[in-house]
């Protein structure tokens, strides 16, 4: 069995699909946002063929193409207004394929030296954009923002209790606690569970009339868990809340932190992109004191999923804390300044997540990407506008471009939300979710594409408005 194939082969195949993958990108905004949600028809596409003696090349291609044609919410469409899935850039898709190709093993600095620089290199310019020494910025790359979240509470635990990494929890008299907004990602309570905290660990504060964390709440919250024998260790502010697009007061809470000597953690997964642009990078005031930042570049940077980035100002806490010898790894430049990956992070063996950002970069720019940012927050804005003018109401206060809004006479009435985003998706034009602001359950978009333009905002407006004619007269 050649499982190369031969020169001629690969080239015939590398040729068809690249057509074909070339026709998917030009006209994407051609298909439907989404699709019909049949599964047993999707399960017996899955298994048409036997697997024992498999089935021709350019045949197997074409099926995969077809299931993925049919059957995917097409993130990359101009009128995908979901959650924070954007179109891919270019130089992120050929990326990811020079890294399939070359397919770099990331564990040891001494197999990808240059893999591992570029990664490097990131991180420096990107601590040093969020205000961090230039000195003393530290980081990994990571699957994503929810290994980034988990990695900030190790290190938040390996930095207060110098006996975790060896005795474990069991070796904390007190016993720890972390706090987070009501509007947090599920993540951070999830690496409350991962890591041995348990969810009672994790303390939720409430938030604001603008979906903020109370930092007044969080004081008492503290000094609450003080009398009671709890030691807080770690406050998380958010910066781009996944729902509504909120940033909590991170001077605030970081006088907070900072007061009661607690390892500040700012999720920035989505929000951190603000830092590229001068004059949006202010809703940011305050990041730089921060221990650590979560950073997703396949959010807003638009590079292909997955590549959370960790950042930190404490070089040697990803050493602490995930630090390990292993004989049969290579050692050949032991004797050099550099650190091995796999000593510096919760993964061991991973792909080489970075090449996706360093390319985009090249090709663009940092200018570039502020560029992006500035015209997704003026389509966020002309989106409010639109709705507005249409009788909607907006219940989240950002300027973030994310909208989540609601008929105004129809905010009793059960399902309304859920109605009307069902005629959206339905319609097989546009995608939009649910989410709730405010106490009322609202109809949410995001713009997420650098593709979506100020025609798309218009049709997707007038296809909600639309969809709220045709239920309102289904409930009269």
């Amino acid at each position: 069995m050649d499982f190369d194939l031969n020169p001629q082969r690969r080239r015939e195949l590398w040729e068809a699909l690249l057509a074909q993958l070339e026709h998917y990108y030009a006209h994407t905004s051609e298909l439907p946002a989404s699709p019909p949600l049949h599964r047993e028809k999707i399960i017996a596409l899955v298994e048409q063929f036997k697997l024992d003696k498999g089935i021709p090349p350019q045949q197997a291609i074409n099926h995969v193409l077809e299931g993925m044609t049919r059957y995917a919410v097409h993130t990359p469409h101009p009128m995908y207004y979901g959650l924070f899935n954007p179109r891919s850039t270019f130089p992120g898709i050929l990326a990811d394929t020079i890294t399939a190709t070359f397919n770099p093993q990331m564990a040891a600095w001494s197999h990808n030296p240059f893999a591992s620089e570029v990664e490097n290199f990131l991180v420096r310019e990107l601590g040093t954009k969020f205000g961090f020494p230039k000195e003393k910025v530290d980081g990994v790359f990571a699957s994503g923002g929810a290994e980034a979240n988990l990695t900030a509470v190790l290190c938040a635990l390996n930095h207060h209790f110098p006996d975790y990494a060896n005795r474990g929890l069991a070796g904390i008299s007190q016993k720890p606690v972390m706090y987070c907004s009501a509007e947090s990602h599920h993540s951070i309570v999830r690496a409350g569970r991962i890591s041995g905290l348990g969810l009672d660990a994790v303390r939720s504060i409430p938030v604001d009339g603008q979906q903020r964390m109370q930092a007044e709440a969080l004081a008492r919250q503290i000094a609450k868990d003080l009398t009671g024998g709890y030691h807080p260790f770690l406050a998380i502010a958010t910066a781009g809340a996944t729902g509504t697009g909120a940033i909590d007061p991170i001077p605030e809470i970081a006088n907070i932190a900072g007061h009661h000597g607690m390892w500040l953690h700012v999720d920035a997964a989505y929000g951190g992109a603000l830092i590229l642009d001068e004059d949006q990078k202010l809703l940011l005031r305050g990041i730089e004191r921060a221990h650590s930042i979560t950073f997703d570049a396949h959010k807003w940077l638009s590079v292909p999923m997955g590549a959370g980035i960790f950042l930190t100002r404490e070089p040697e806490i990803l050493s602490r804390s995930f630090r390990i010898t292993a004989d049969y790894m290579p050692k050949e430049a032991q004797d050099m300044p550099v650190t091995d990956p796999f000593t510096h992070s919760i993964q061991w063996s991973r792909r080489f997540i970075g090449l996706k950002l360093y390319l985009s970069v090249l090709f663009f720019g940092w200018d570039g990407y502020a560029q992006m940012i500035r015209h997704q927050c003026r389509m966020g804005s002309l989106l409010k506008e639109e709705l507005r003018e249409s009788g909607w109401k907006i219940y989240n206060d950002t300027e973030l471009p994310i909208a989540c809004f609601m008929d105004p006479d129809h905010e009793q009435t059960p399902g309304f939300a859920r109605a009307v985003t069902d005629k959206v998706i339905g319609s097989g034009k546009a995608w939009i979710s649910v989410y709730p602001a405010a106490g009322v359950e609202c109809l949410r978009a995001c713009i997420t594409n650098y593709a979506s333009g100020e025609k798309e905002i218009r049709e997707l407006a007038a296809l909600i408005n639309a969809a709220r004619t045709e239920i309102r007269a289904e409930l009269t």
